[in-house]
């Protein structure tokens, strides 16, 4: 067998066996850069309406693609899978939306059971 074919078997074999839950400690190496207006072309998007359909803020789109910053390693990792599957990201991020609490409403409740511990303890 050829060197080549032997280290495609050997990574075939490591990543089956992360997958089953055999190996622990498997680590994503992430790349350096990434062409986020490349990504955001391809989905005919403009900057504004990229950011707003992935949570994402314009300044930082902005920044990213003149190349005066690079995105920390969550933001490429989101825009890796957004490049891979935008769809799913959507849904995802509608679905946690819909089902995520009010923030206001939960600051609310927990000032309420503050008072009314407070008056409790009087």
């Amino acid at each position: 067998m050829s060197k080549l074919f032997e280290e495609m078997a050997q990574g075939t074999a490591e990543a089956r066996a992360y997958m089953e839950g055999e190996r622990k400690g498997y680590k994503v190496t992430l790349p350096e850069s990434i062409d986020v207006r490349g990504i955001r072309n391809r989905l005919r998007l403009s900057q504004g309406r990229f950011a707003e359909a992935f949570g994402l803020s314009v300044d930082a789109i902005r920044h990213w693609e003149s190349g005066r910053r690079n995105p920390e390693a969550a933001a490429r990792a989101l825009l890796i899978v957004i490049a891979h599957d935008p769809q799913v990201v959507m849904q995802a991020l509608a679905q946690s939306h819909a089902s995520a609490p009010n923030v206001a409403d939960a600051g609310k409740r927990t000032a309420k059971s503050v008072r009314a511990n407070r008056s409790s303890a009087s």
